[in-house]
């Protein structure tokens, strides 16, 4: 299937490793042109794409990094809202200050992502934005202010989908699940907990392993194609099934 994305251009927040990063060398095999951002420079450098720096809990300097990306690339279609993270812990072990900086690294960043490209779509015609959120934003997991605010990740993209529509502008979701990668947390588990990694594979995916990065990095692709030009407003989850989001039971 040709996704028509030879000629697109990409600006992908969080793009220097892991999932991000990924995504962006999927595009980029697609034909696309793709920037990545991040705060590290030489894991930028690392990842062998284009490459903005910035902090994407700044407004303003992720705002620069959009413009910037896009001037360099002769415009922008494509945006993927990737970084993420939290501070703290569950409810109990984390403080106000820890989910408010959850909150901008996660929710207030794509937002603010998403409206720093809207010009830049609307001059292309159109555009793509897709928010990469978690299944823990619709199904329980541990750290309520991750899982809160992945879950807010979701509305938004419906929410924007609604509402920059009538700009030909689609925003959608996608939810991974548990994915494998070397450096990532799970090969960590893998490698230093295999009896608890095995059983986790073995209990919680029906095909007896996690996502792994390409799975995930294919959907996001297609979700971003004008293939997917009917899908607007959706959460898309790529989990394998998995049971619940955390290796551990944090509930009864």
């Amino acid at each position: 299937m040709d996704l028509g994305l030879t000629g697109k251009t990409a600006f992908i927040t969080g793009g220097s490793s892991g999932i991000g990063l990924a995504i962006g060398r999927a595009l980029q095999a697609e034909g696309a042109a793709v920037t990545v951002c991040g705060r590290d420079p030489e894991r930028l450098k690392e990842s062998g794409l284009p490459g903005v720096q910035a902090d994407v809990t700044d407004p303003d300097a992720l705002a620069r990094a959009v413009d910037e990306a896009a001037e360099r690339m002769g415009g922008l279609d494509l945006l993927v809202a990737n970084a993420g993270g939290v501070h703290g812990g569950g409810l109990l072990d984390s403080t106000p200050e820890d989910w408010l900086r959850t909150y901008e690294l996660n929710v207030l960043h794509a937002a603010h992502a998403i409206r720093t490209a809207v010009p830049h779509f609307e001059r292309r015609g159109g555009g793509s934005a897709l928010v990469v959120a978690s299944i823990t934003g619709w199904k329980p997991g541990p750290r309520s202010s991750y899982a809160s605010a992945k879950a807010a990740e979701i509305h938004l993209a419906a929410t924007l989908g609604q509402e920059l529509g009538p700009r030909n502008i689609r925003v959608n979701a996608l939810s991974p699940g548990s994915v494998m990668f070397e450096g990532g947390g799970w090969a960590w588990f893998r490698d230093n907990r295999p009896e608890q990694y095995e059983a986790f594979a073995r209990d919680d995916f029906p095909w007896g392993r996690l996502v792994e990065l390409d799975e995930v990095a294919d959907v996001a692709c297609f979700l971003l194609s004008a293939r997917a030009g009917g899908i607007n407003g959706a959460n898309i989850c790529v989990d394998g099934a998995q049971d619940h989001p955390s290796a551990g039971r944090f509930f009864p």
